[in-house]
């Protein structure tokens, strides 16, 4: 069974703590203080992994923690960084995280950091100036992102076989390709995309039988909503056509059909260039056949190369390879095969934007001498420190001051010994 969806849960290291030391050695009368930093927590990566195929080991494992990073310690030791999680994924995967951003991950080796590591704290080593010589305080580590992330697997495929169930697809790609699809009379014999690689002189394709899509389908109805995603990946479509309908349904219904779904599921599928394979050939008289064809070539027009096939006979199927292998465009000027272009990390400068902290906030004013300050930035700032050390308290009245907090506390009417609470934590600010 193929799984082409997961759900799992991600938590960055957290960010070690700084430590509070001083010097203290023989023969020095004014050690200094010595704390060190804390280092930086792991990260959790996905890495693109060319020998997965899907998402199945995700259905066993659901959870996934990187590791907290070291404490600082005295004599200005830094602590150890948490190392990176690597998550392994198959090529195709699309990842949306729980802040809404995606990312496509094709290229075998491609990594994406999911969720950051906590920062470390800073050692009272950091804190020293020339009027505090002796600092007695120190940051704790801030813990890592964590959330939920999707998962979803998109096969990565040249060539995509779409029709009604019966068609005929996946006899079609058996016969064209060391594929071996399970086949028999019945609807929805396919249960899932099957890959086959088409071998032609200096090149292979990748070709996908997409499971039978019915009317409805990309609104849910059949099979087909869970796997119209795998067509969005594919560079050439070809629509396997069933000349003789054993339901006695109308070819050119049936086609419309196809066409009105994949128009339906993404607009950027109809823009693909299309393949009419008329399917089952062995089963109708041979001019009969032709005159299907023909009938086609003029309803369809130039742009739409139709090709009379049976996967029985073998008739047509060495045209349909040749046309396949004419019309798939070459991945570059170096690279031979579709096989290679995933194998190519291109060699373009990359750059990566982070975005910075957001320092925004909101002051609030709860009752008569209770404010609330809402805000990452402020936040964080109270998480790294202990409010019950007067010196830490000092320097978080200083920090609240310059980032401008003070002025607007004063502003919604704040006196010194109001009440304020931030990150639910309520204590008095004395200075006004």
């Amino acid at each position: 069974m193929l799984y082409d969806k997961a759900r799992i849960h991600v938590v960055a290291g957290g960010g070690g703590d700084g430590c509070l030391s001083f010097r203290r050695e023989a023969h020095v009368p004014h050690g200094g203080p010595d704390g060190g930093d804390g280092g930086h927590g792991g990260d959790v990566v996905l890495v693109c992994d060319d020998s997965l195929r899907d998402l199945q080991s995700f259905k066993r494992s659901v959870h996934y923690k990187a590791k907290r990073a070291g404490h600082g310690e005295g004599a200005l030791r830094h602590g150890a960084d948490g190392p990176p999680l690597e998550v392994r994924v198959p090529p195709g995967t699309q990842v949306a995280s729980w802040d809404g951003s995606t990312h496509d991950l094709v290229v075998p080796g491609q990594r994406v950091v999911v969720a950051r590591g906590g920062a470390g704290g800073r050692g009272n080593k950091k804190f020293a100036s020339s009027t505090i010589q002796a600092p007695r305080l120190r940051e704790r580590g801030l813990p890592g992102e964590e959330g939920w992330i999707d998962l979803r697997l998109k096969l990565l495929a040249d060539v995509g076989l779409v029709g009604l169930p019966n068609a005929g697809k996946s006899s079609l790609l058996g016969r064209m390709t060391r594929a071996a699809p399970k086949v028999a009379a019945y609807p929805f014999t396919t249960l899932e995309p099957v890959l086959g690689t088409l071998d032609g002189p200096d090149r292979q394709l990748i070709i996908a039988d997409i499971p039978g899509l019915i009317e409805g389908a990309s609104d849910g109805a059949g099979l087909g909503h869970d796997f119209l995603a795998h067509v969005e990946r594919t560079r050439l479509l070809v629509h396997v056509l069933d000349l003789a309908p054993l339901d006695g349904s109308d070819p050119v219904d049936n086609h419309a059909t196809i066409e009105a779904e994949l128009r339906a599921h993404d607009v950027r599928l109809a823009a693909l260039p299309r393949l009419l394979a008329l399917s089952k050939a062995d089963l109708v008289p041979a001019e009969a056949a032709q005159q299907a064809a023909a009938r086609w070539r003029e309803r369809l027009g130039d742009a739409v190369p139709v090709l009379v096939t049976s996967a029985a006979t073998g008739a047509g199927t060495d045209e349909l390879a040749l046309e396949l292998l004419r019309r798939v465009p070459l991945s570059g000027p170096d690279e031979p095969d579709a096989a290679a272009a995933l194998e190519h990390v291109p060699s373009v400068e990359h750059r990566v934007f982070r975005p910075a902290a957001n320092r925004r906030f909101r002051v609030v004013r709860v009752d008569e001498g209770v404010f609330r300050v809402e805000g990452d930035g402020v936040e964080r700032l109270l998480m790294r420190h202990d409010l019950d050390n007067d010196e830490a308290l000092a320097h978080v009245e200083g920090r609240l001051r310059r980032m401008g907090i003070i002025s607007a506390l004063e502003a919604q009417g704040f006196e010194p010994g109001d009440d304020v609470e931030i990150a639910g934590i309520m204590f008095e600010l004395h200075r006004g």
